[in-house]
């Protein structure tokens, strides 16, 4: 926290408001954040020295000095990382998807085991720049953003201003911002060749690649089937959102009206267990007329009827890779993006030899 040099009779609201007003004027004449000017003068350094610098010399030309007491009892004392889960505004999707679950219940388990806090929050997909908020009001020393969604833009920007951020997703072109996800691409491609292996030539694509980590797989599913010799049938491919109450009747309309695809490749379990059941309402088969694949390998995968083939995504790991992406960022060290294994769970829906 900062002090300006202001009279000792002053009130205490008019020096609070004295000192904002004097790190606004620094912003502005530096060309920089609000948030990145405080970080410059308790000598942060996620900001570069240049920078660094001529905020100090800016400040001093201002008469505005800092309450070093005062920052590193903050310091010692903020021990919480906001981890931040977007929300779809049209679809909702709710926190209690088995995925989020899942990758949440694995960073909070990373977070307890080195003695920090979590806090638990959901910020609008459209507006994922809001999730800077927590470390901005210096309630949170980080933050861990569940998922990419449409505006890899906001993340880059979020990352240019020096936000401790790690976001879980894909490796993305251009990409600033520290990244860690499983191998979508090598998920896509695992998939998509088991399927080619059983002899299937049809096979459906269902997911909106508009968001990074499908579009990742999408590039796997379309690489095996080029491998194959098949081009990619946009007529196969299904734009469906993760969120069940919106997905059902769009992967239930594509079965109706599709009925010459003989295997699928699904982005989630949640969907793959969709199109399961909306293929039983028209009367197929899994997997004797559709081998279905899902991707994630949540629990329910192994309960389902049949049980679920399905992408391994290393959930249970994530949370300490999450963490620890974090942390390192926060004692200076470089950030890059971080891939981790997948690989392909068999079952029933898809299994070695069909019946």
């Amino acid at each position: 926290m900062a002090k300006s040099k202001s009279s000792p009779q002053a009130p205490e609201g008019g020096a609070t408001e004295q000192r904002r007003l004097q790190m606004v004027d620094i912003a502005r004449l530096a060309g920089v954040s609000v948030s990145t000017v405080s970080r410059a003068l308790n000598g942060s350094e996620l900001v570069n020295a240049e920078t660094r610098q001529r905020v100090a010399e800016l400040a001093r030309s201002l008469n505005y000095s800092i309450n070093f007491g005062a920052r590193n009892l903050r310091l010692q004392e903020n021990k919480t990382v906001a981890v931040v889960v977007p929300f779809d505004a049209k679809s909702r999707q709710h926190i209690s998807d088995p995925f989020f679950l899942s990758i949440v219940g694995s960073i909070a388990d990373a977070l307890t085991d080195r003695g920090y806090d979590m806090l638990l929050s959901r910020v609008d997909a459209e507006h994922l720049d809001l999730a800077s908020h927590w470390f901005d009001s210096g309630k949170a020393i980080g933050v861990i953003l569940i998922g990419q969604w449409r505006h890899h833009d906001q993340l880059n920007e979020m990352a240019a201003r020096k936000l401790p951020l790690v976001v879980w997703g894909g490796e993305m072109p251009q990409q600033l911002y520290c990244s860690v996800g499983g191998d979508n691409v090598l998920g896509g491609l695992l998939a998509t060749r088991h399927l080619l292996t059983l002899g299937r030539k049809r096979i459906a694509f269902i997911g909106d690649a508009q968001l990074p980590e499908v579009w990742l797989r999408r590039q796997g599913y379309v690489q095996a089937l080029s491998e194959a010799g098949l081009q990619a049938d946009p007529a196969l491919e299904l734009a469906a959102p993760f969120e069940p109450s919106v997905a059902t009747a769009i992967v239930r309309d594509f079965c109706v009206a599709q009925r010459d695809f003989d295997a699928v490749v699904c982005c989630s379990d949640v969907l793959a267990l969709l199109t399961m059941q909306a293929l039983r309402n028209v009367g197929r088969s899994v997997p004797r007329d559709v081998a279905l694949v899902g991707y994630d390998d949540m629990p329910l995968a192994a309960y389902c009827d049949p049980p679920l083939t399905t992408v391994h995504q290393p959930v249970a790991e994530a949370g300490a890779e999450l963490v620890e992406a974090l942390l390192g960022q926060l004692r200076g060290e470089r950030a890059g993006p971080r891939t981790m294994p997948v690989y392909l769970k068999l079952r029933q829906s898809a299994p070695d030899v069909l019946p």
